[in-house]
């Protein structure tokens, strides 16, 4: 099983029976599995704070930065917001909704995934298409496999091999691949065989497929495995950090997680270790600030690698715009960066 699969299932595993972790990070793989455009200007305008997702009573809705819920807890599953729009789930089928709470697109797929350049890939009858912002059928459900959008291009399968279509649904590079993903900074992996390497958005491979598994480039670097090892390779495909990690995440802030041992650690793009290794487990820099595992408790840490907000969240994960959701005994919260609630845990 793949470092991919791996990391998926403990985000699952983790993130649990609330469903908080975001649909849209489970689209990294296509072999393994699964931001859109303004809204029309006959909408109400959407609130310009950010929401979080909350559950309460087993049902999902919505609080502001300042813990005030906006959209009363009523879905089956919710997912967080991507440029106005949410995905729901009532009855088994999923829809949308605008950041009033108003169903946009009301729930009729058996899937739905988040909007990106103002598509959102959805399942009807058991093959992948793509919708726009209103719900009108884009691109005609026909794919057994695809991903969402992201930098105009869409990896599909077809065939049983991988290529990419543009938003118009026009193959733009044609299905040749075992394996596909998106494209970041210009760039998408791409797997021949039990191979990886890398393409660019006119489908030339100018990293040729040498890895065991890929991530996505970030900061100019991507982490690749070779035997039981993972480094990092420039977009030329130079080794920039010789392969010497037990596992390697993709670089936020200017520092990367990575794993020597059984401990975890920081290092920069320099490949020289920023925060020492001698955590139980990490979160990605997010906002300046990282989650830790101590001691079978989470905390957050600076960019020095100083502790910030003390370990006692059985789990806790990444900061965005302003608030990080907790657990605490099986119950989810949201803390400010000072550690204080402003959403207690709930279930």
């Amino acid at each position: 099983m793949n470092r991919t699969i791996l990391s998926l299932i403990f985000l699952a595993i983790l993130s649990g029976i609330t469903g908080i972790y975001q649909q849209q990070m489970q689209a990294i793989n296509i072999p393994e599995q699964h931001k859109q455009t303004s809204n029309s200007s006959s909408e109400t305008k959407p609130v310009s704070s950010p929401l979080f997702r909350i559950i309460k009573n087993g049902k999902y809705g919505f609080i502001d930065q300042t813990g005030k819920i906006v959209i009363e807890p009523q879905f089956d599953l919710a997912w967080n917001f991507v440029d106005g729009r949410s995905q729901i789930k009532i009855d088994d089928k999923y829809g949308y909704i605008n950041e009033m709470g108003k169903k946009v697109i009301p729930p009729q797929f058996r899937l739905a995934y988040a909007f990106s350049n103002g598509l959102a890939l959805v399942v009807i009858d058991y093959e992948y298409g793509y919708i726009d912002t209103n719900g009108k059928i884009a691109i005609k459900p026909q794919f057994s496999q695809a991903l969402a959008f992201n930098q105009g291009l869409a990896a599909v399968q077809i065939d049983e091999k991988y290529g990419y279509i543009n938003s118009s649904g026009k193959i733009v590079i044609k299905p040749q691949f075992d394996g596909a993903k998106h494209f970041y900074e210009g760039l998408s992996a791409v797997q021949i065989g039990d191979q990886w390497g890398y393409i660019n958005s006119n489908g030339k491979l100018v990293v040729q497929p040498q890895f065991d598994e890929t991530l996505r480039f970030s900061e100019g670097l991507a982490a690749v495995q070779v035997g039981d090892k993972w480094g990092y390779i420039d977009k030329t495909g130079t080794m920039a950090i010789e392969p010497q990690f037990e596992q390697a995440w993709e670089f936020t802030e200017g520092l990367a997680v990575v794993q020597i041992g059984d401990k975890w650690g920081y290092i920069a793009s320099n490949g020289q270790i920023a925060i020492k290794p001698r955590f139980d487990r990490t979160t990605s820099f997010s906002q300046g600030i990282a989650a830790v595992k101590v001691d079978d408790k989470y905390g957050y840490i600076n960019t020095n690698g100083k502790i910030v907000i003390p370990p006692q969240f059985d789990l806790a994960l990444s900061f965005t715009s302003g608030l990080a959701l907790v657990y605490v005994g099986g119950k989810a919260g949201y803390i400010n960066k000072v550690g204080q609630f402003v959403w207690y845990p709930t279930n």
